[in-house]
């Protein structure tokens, strides 16, 4: 296959010798051939030596790499690709878990392409152009990689793609069919996951070990999940023993099914008197309840997702954490996250720092928290570590 070419500039090669997946517009020193969004392109360097092969899209990321080696992206390729990740994935996962993450982007050398399982289903989720050409052949591969286990392939990409594309897809099954919600496990807990119109692709994988330290915590305690969505903090704080735990989410549908997973681990009378949820927002709930917990969790949506909205969300951060703070009673403790990309860990412990002087609390740092295993950071692409998360013991 006679493939488009980017050639380099001078010098710009070095981040992609040392397997970068971004080639930046402004490395490019020309261009051979005339390749549009999607199209699968080689990168050279400036004497025409191979670098990699990626995604072609005309923007500040022109190329996102997928191999650093030439390769034909077909149902084969993506068979070996996928079946080494899963294989990974293997021998990282607990025993009682049928929910994880496949494909983690970058991590897995993957540019561009989400693909969660939810006990027998996989939803893709791409981030590019070109990933999102390549579904079909991803879905046989998947097809290859899973067999009998495979009950159904659904693309949820319409939300996650440059708008002028996304309004020409839809999201939709590729392969097979599945009822929704559909139920999964999780380190021995049951969730109800419902990926057509749930959030993301329908239940935050990425929290999967910071809920089982939250349970360490929880038994005997009172505990506030704010920003709950489906209730898996609170689900683990009511297995683990804890005495009450409110769940908090500003959507009613997040808390209506925070209510069903709790009755689905222990039914809708035994933890009756445990667990008791609020459509509300979180700011006017702490602002509105003088009400002091052993455990508070702070787990909000991403308050920034470009550099212009940092700052206002670092401001967002330290209001919350301040108030968060305030609710925690003497000698408890505060779990608090970000998953805002451009908010790093640094900033983020400096935000949280401020929240804490501004609360009047003493407070000292027990774990830092990120995301599980089967979210991979590449070496090579420390941005993808998005997750940040502290565990506070407050005086």
């Amino acid at each position: 296959m006679n493939l488009p070419k980017i050639y380099l500039r001078s010098g710009r090669e070095e981040a992609i010798r040392r397997f970068h997946p971004w080639v930046f517009s402004g490395a490019v020193v020309r261009t051979e051939g005339e390749p549009e969004d999607g199209d699968v392109v080689e990168v050279l360097d400036k004497k025409g030596t191979y670098l990699a092969t990626g995604h072609f899209h005309n923007g500040s990321i022109l190329v996102r790499i997928f191999s650093f080696q030439p390769v034909i992206p077909d149902v084969a390729y993506w068979t070996t690709k996928l079946t080494a990740i899963r294989n990974i994935r293997t021998a990282i996962l607990p025993p009682d878990t049928n929910c994880y993450r496949l494909v983690h982007g970058e991590g897995d050398g993957c540019t561009g392409l989400i693909i969660d399982i939810y006990n027998g289903v996989a939803v893709l989720q791409a981030h590019s152009i070109g990933m999102h050409r390549e579904r079909n052949l991803i879905t046989e591969a998947l097809k290859n990689v899973y067999g009998d286990q495979l009950l159904a392939v659904y693309d949820k990409s319409a939300e996650t793609l440059p708008d002028d594309y996304a309004a020409t897809i839809q999201n939709a099954y590729r392969f097979g069919r599945a009822e929704v919600p559909h139920e999964v496990q999780e380190n021995g807990h049951r969730f109800l996951v419902d990926w057509i119109t749930g959030q993301k692709t329908g239940f935050f994988l990425d929290q999967r070990d910071n809920r089982k330290l939250l349970a360490h915590y929880s038994a005997g305690k009172k505990v506030l999940n704010a920003f709950c969505y489906s209730g898996g903090f609170s689900v683990y704080a009511l297995k683990a023993g804890a005495t009450l735990v409110h769940s908090v989410d500003a959507s009613q549908k997040a808390i209506d099914l925070t209510n069903r997973n709790v009755a689905l681990n222990f039914g809708e009378t035994e933890v009756a008197n445990r667990h008791e949820a609020y459509a509300d927002d979180v700011m006017k709930y702490l602002h509105a309840h003088d009400d002091q917990y052993d455990v508070v969790v702070l787990d909000p949506p991403a308050y920034a997702k470009s550099l212009s909205a940092r700052h206002r969300a670092v401001q967002g951060y330290k209001r919350l954490n301040a108030e968060g703070l305030r609710r925690v009673a003497k000698g408890g403790i505060l779990f608090t996250f970000s998953c805002s990309q451009v908010i790093d860990r640094e900033l983020f412990y400096n935000t949280v720092v401020a929240a804490a002087i501004e609360a009047g609390r003493q407070v000292r740092v027990l774990h830092h928290l990120s995301q599980p295993a089967d979210h991979p950071v590449n070496l090579f692409h420390p941005e993808g570590g998005y997750l940040k998360g502290l565990v506070l013991w407050v005086e």
